[in-house]
């Protein structure tokens, strides 16, 4: 995994390979972050990245200039990992990386609203937990009222009847489905 642009553009993030992970390929984060970049100044925005696993999308985020991104995931070795990558990038003051199930993490909001939310849960998840994790979202208030929802999935996953859906793209077997609440 690389980061595309920014301050650390270039920069390689080889995780170790026992961890329970799928980054999202260089290819479809780029493209994610070419639809993203038409919405947003990154600089201006804050961004919670679910099921971060190594934190592919979240040192993106952050080498692009947001100013405060939170990680969650579950995964002991991939918190450790993650937190000890953005030690050595000296981004503590911007990345904060949380170790908790993400289901439990968006019951309660703590920690305020954001313009992004990502969210690339595993690929086994079905339909009715991508359902649960958008209501939360909302029930919640996770999202500020101009922000956006991206979850990544596969083709089986289907949000076309979903009234807050905004678009679905797809790069390769990747698939990004659009969601806000306005």
């Amino acid at each position: 995994m690389r980061i595309i642009s920014g301050k650390f553009r270039g920069k390689r993030i080889t995780a170790p390979a026992n961890l329970p992970v799928r980054p999202t390929t260089d290819f479809a984060k780029e493209a994610l972050f070419n639809v993203l970049n038409n919405h947003y100044e990154f600089d201006e925005i804050s961004v919670l990245d679910l099921f971060s696993g190594i934190g592919s999308i979240s040192l993106e985020f952050a080498s692009r200039g947001s100013n405060r991104v939170i990680s969650v995931d579950q995964d002991a070795g991939c918190v450790k990992f993650l937190s000890e990558t953005v030690e050595s990038m000296n981004l503590g003051d911007v990345v904060s990386v949380e170790r908790n199930d993400v289901f439990q993490f968006l019951k309660r909001n703590t920690q305020g609203n954001f313009e992004v939310i990502f969210a690339d849960p595993p690929f086994v998840f079905e339909q009715e937990e991508y359902n649960k994790l958008i209501e939360l979202v909302k029930e919640n208030e996770w999202l500020k009222p101009e922000g956006e929802l991206v979850l990544e999935h596969s083709s089986h996953i289907k949000f076309e009847e979903h009234p807050h859906l905004i678009q679905t793209r797809k790069y390769g077997n990747v698939h990004f489905s659009f969601f806000d609440f306005e």
